[in-house]
């Protein structure tokens, strides 16, 4: 039986897969050809998965007149059916993924990106457990310049950061309301939700599943979501790194574990310090990060988040339960050791972002690598190496990564690449006004 037999009020259909910067791209279609969609999939270029941030072709991309702009043939994910409550008539997604003609993947597809990391713990006997934190603003936009929206309770704007504010919570509750149960009936194991550092901003957790395509698609489904039912209720919500020059920038960190064909945490040993494939998969997270820099910050304005003293980690580092490092491994019981990894901006694309995490934690492992001491005190004022602060520079350090090649295909090495100088040469163009306005809900 189909999911749509039990959900006879659903009246019209979306079909779509992640592109590169983690845009739906895809199809609306009546319920009626919901069998044959299920069945035979759809078809459209695949280099629609390669398009600019604004939705352009990318100019000198081998997908486009050198193949004659060919089709692929997408078919469903594993996932199914996925509710879309901020629409106003029942409405169902069904997320796709892209194959070529012969049924092998293709490996521009981020997501087959992700899954091909995963394939290759699984060769070890190994699983990864991973969560999200989704930061995001809600935002007045309706003026010239971006305010906190008037809370719906007091019709007060509240100026200032309110961290771990209930008062803060409590204005916007209609909102959260109907973002938990949007959550529910969209499978998104939505947890615990904060009031973070920026006016207007709110973090929410999602729970650890030991899937993490699983982890992935309900983070891209969160930011549809969040972005949706804001608009609904009068407001934006931007995922967008860094919004305002005041405040501090949205993140998108991932905590993650690792179990063995036991079902054991193999990063525990009853120590606070870890086991050996800890410290192993530390230095691979580290060892990746500046030539993956492009996957954490993939925007003009993502760079604007990384500075010194804003919250968001700037030197190449761990720690035990320090925030300021760009590798922590929090606090709290022993046998729950795991990595959270800080770096990433709320506008990454979520399935690049966990296939760079795990796969630079993997070829660690892999390599028995070693990290540095970790740090204690605060990063910001010691002499580290540090993250790349330019776009410029991720991508050159992107392009000449060996690094990044034993981790997604050269396809994909190269089609991000050429979007990325592509983006670059526009954003440039742009006045500071205007990139605003094309990020804040594009990302």
């Amino acid at each position: 039986m189909s999911w749509l037999d039990d959900h006879p009020e659903i009246r019209n259909l979306r079909c779509g897969a992640a592109d590169l910067n983690g845009q739906a791209r895809g199809k609306r279609m009546p319920r009626r050809f919901a069998e044959k969609l299920e069945k035979d999939g759809t078809r459209f270029p695949l280099s629609v998965l390669n398009l600019d941030i604004w939705g352009e072709d990318i100019d000198d991309s081998p997908l486009v007149f050198e193949t004659g702009d060919a089709d692929g043939l997408l078919l469903p994910t594993e996932r199914g059916y996925v509710p879309m409550p901020w629409l106003h008539s029942p409405t169902a997604l069904l997320p796709l993924w892209s194959f070529q003609d012969d049924g092998t993947p293709f490996s521009g597809d981020p997501r087959h990106a992700l899954a091909r990391v995963l394939e290759r713990y699984k060769a070890l006997g190994l699983t990864p457990v991973a969560a999200t934190e989704m930061e995001f603003y809600l935002v007045d936009d309706s003026g010239r310049e971006l305010r906190q929206p008037k809370s719906p309770r007091s019709g007060k704007r509240r100026a200032g950061a309110e961290i771990l504010s209930l008062r803060a919570l409590d204005g916007f509750d209609a909102f959260f309301n109907e973002l938990y149960e949007a959550c529910d009936a969209m499978n998104i194991p939505a947890e615990s939700a904060i009031s973070e550092g920026g006016e207007g901003q709110f973090e929410v957790n999602l729970e650890h599943v030991p899937d993490a395509l699983k982890t992935a698609d309900d983070a891209w489904f969160f930011k549809m979501l969040v972005r949706g039912l804001a608009r609904n209720h009068g407001m934006a919500a931007s995922f967008m790194a860094k919004p305002y020059e005041d405040y501090a920038g949205n993140g998108l960190h991932t905590h993650f574990s690792v179990l063995d064909v036991d079902g054991n945490n193999v990063f525990a040993n009853g120590t606070f310090e870890g086991t050996p494939m800890l410290h192993n998969a530390i230095a691979g997270c580290l060892a990746g990060i500046p030539d993956l820099a492009l996957i954490f910050a993939p925007h003009g304005n993502s760079y604007e988040r990384l500075v010194p003293g804003a919250h968001a980690p700037t030197s190449i580092c761990w720690a035990y339960d320090n925030r300021t490092a760009t590798v922590r491994v929090p606090g709290g019981s022993f046998a729950a050791r795991r990595i959270e990894h800080r770096l990433a901006g709320g506008d990454v694309n979520p399935y690049l972002f966990l296939a760079a995490v795990l796969g630079s934690a993997l070829i660690g492992i892999e390599d028995k690598m070693t990290p540095p001491a970790p740090i204690t005190g605060n990063a910001y004022d010691q002499k580290l190496p540090q993250v790349p602060s330019t776009w410029e520079d991720a991508i050159n350090a992107f392009e000449n990564s060996a690094l990044a090649r034993r981790i997604f295909d050269p396809q994909l090495v190269d089609n991000l690449i050429r979007t990325k100088r592509q983006e670059m040469v526009h954003f440039a163009e742009m006045t500071p006004e205007e990139q605003l306005d094309h990020y804040l809900d594009l990302v």
